[in-house]
């Protein structure tokens, strides 16, 4: 009996099709490991990324440099919201000084254009944001 070879070698010169190249390795990864009931924290340089995703077993992924809009639209080429929660996006809310001073954030009315008008936001307290975005996934640093 003779036994031929299984094994086949193609020269491939793309990267997969249809993913955002803003998109890295390690973000897809992410991304398709999620399931139902997880959440990830797109972060500033400003969080405490480091330490959120060490507290317990969270991904850290570096996407330096990228603005979090643009990593949001394309995540989301990719991953939609869960259609089944009330507010499938949260958001740090303003400590009450910056409240009382009428602080506007211009960056949640893009975040709004990008996930529709129609999508609700949780505001979160500060502190209880953190204790929330212990238990995320992962945690994308910019």
């Amino acid at each position: 009996m003779v036994q031929t070879s299984n094994i086949c070698l193609f020269n491939l010169t793309m990267p997969l099709k249809g993913i955002p190249h803003l998109i890295s390795p390690e973000l897809l990864y992410a991304l398709a490991s999620m399931g139902h009931g997880d959440e990830i924290v797109l972060a500033d340089s400003n969080f405490p990324s480091e330490s959120i995703a060490r507290a317990n077993g969270a991904r850290l992924i570096s996407c330096d440099g990228l603005a979090i809009p643009k990593l949001l639209r394309h995540i989301l080429k990719l991953f939609p919201l869960d259609q089944y929660v009330a507010e499938p996006v949260a958001l740090m809310d303003l400590v009450d000084d910056d409240k009382k001073k009428g602080l506007e954030v211009p960056i949640w009315n893009e975040y709004k254009q990008i996930v529709g008008n129609n999508v609700q936001f949780q505001m979160v307290e500060r502190f209880e944001f953190y204790e929330r975005a212990k238990k995320c996934f992962a945690v994308v640093r910019k």
